[in-house]
């Protein structure tokens, strides 16, 4: 497994096809995030394919890659272009919107929308174990508006969290950081980093297992409402596989939330995929079901 490198991000004021680089917003493993302007001088989110593990940029603003990763490098780069073109075809409200594409430096760069607001997790960290079920319901409702588009055009998004999960300033979500390129990526090279987030992933994605599905994407939509009730990430699916101690959400939260909306929980974070929801539209029908006996409790998310 190749050792993680600290990549530089482009400088402030650099400028590609009129799009100017203002500053760094994240780093992860695959990627950088940058803050930059259109030629309009409007607001933009661009994201650079930099995997750490087989690129370095120390100096200058092309990235260094060896001999025995070019291969690998140049099809995570395909992948991450083809899945920016998919995400391109989408104008959902509640997904992240792809606006345009840059070839630049020997890597690409996808153009997108820049948001205001602050991801769920942060939320999640603000509010610890007080938010309330109208709250989640209400994000999840939407962002499973968004997925289910995303599922309907052929797309996984392989990496669903609260990190991911960004809400705006007026509260709406929007589905963001799809991880599925880096998933092939990772399949076109095993020595890599696994591209998973242990507690959000589902078993079928550990060891890039056969018959991922829109059930993969629905455990994590599951394991994300559990995180919301306790502020930390369910137990991980791998470990849970040799010794399920997940307390399920209808013991652990009997009488603070619905027992519907837990139970709904629970059947997403089945083990066995064929015993969640199988599509987003019947996860969907479930979260529509009436609530005859959640408890009325205080909003502390209405700031």
């Amino acid at each position: 497994m190749p050792p993680p490198q600290l990549n530089q991000p482009l400088p402030p004021g650099h400028v590609i096809d009129g799009y100017r680089f203002e500053r760094q917003l994240s780093m992860g493993g695959f990627s950088i995030v940058y803050l930059a302007y259109d030629p309009r001088g409007t607001p933009v989110a661009i994201k650079e394919y930099l995997p750490n593990a087989l690129a370095l940029r120390s100096v200058g603003l092309v990235p260094q890659v060896s001999a025995a990763n070019r291969a690998a490098y140049q099809s995570g780069m395909m992948a991450f272009y083809e899945e920016g073109i998919a995400l391109a075809r989408l104008n959902h409200p509640n997904v992240v919107r792809v606006i345009n594409f840059l070839r630049a430096n020997d890597t690409v760069y996808l153009v997108m929308r820049y948001e205001q607001g602050r991801t769920l997790h942060e939320q999640i960290r603000k509010h610890r174990g007080e938010l309330r079920e109208s709250f989640v319901r209400g994000v999840f409702a939407r962002l499973l508006s968004g997925l289910r588009v995303v599922h309907a055009n052929k797309l996984l998004h392989l990496d669903i969290k609260p990190s991911n999960i960004y809400l705006r300033t007026d509260g709406s979500p929007v589905l963001i950081d799809f991880g599925a390129a880096r998933q092939t990526l990772c399949q076109s090279d095993p020595e890599l980093r696994p591209t998973y987030t242990p507690g959000y992933a589902a078993p079928e994605q550990y060891g890039n297992q056969p018959g991922q599905g829109p059930w993969t994407d629905i455990y994590a939509v599951g394991a994300s409402m559990y995180a919301c009730l306790a502020a930390a990430a369910p137990q991980p699916a791998d470990a849970r596989l040799l010794k399920d101690e997940l307390v399920p959400a209808t013991a652990r939260w009997t009488g603070k939330y619905s027992r519907q909306l837990l139970e709904t929980i629970d059947q997403c974070m089945r083990l066995d995929p064929l015993a969640r929801p199988q599509s987003v539209f019947a996860l969907q029908r479930m979260l529509a079901q009436p609530r005859q006996d959640a408890p009325d409790q205080a909003d502390p998310v209405a700031e």
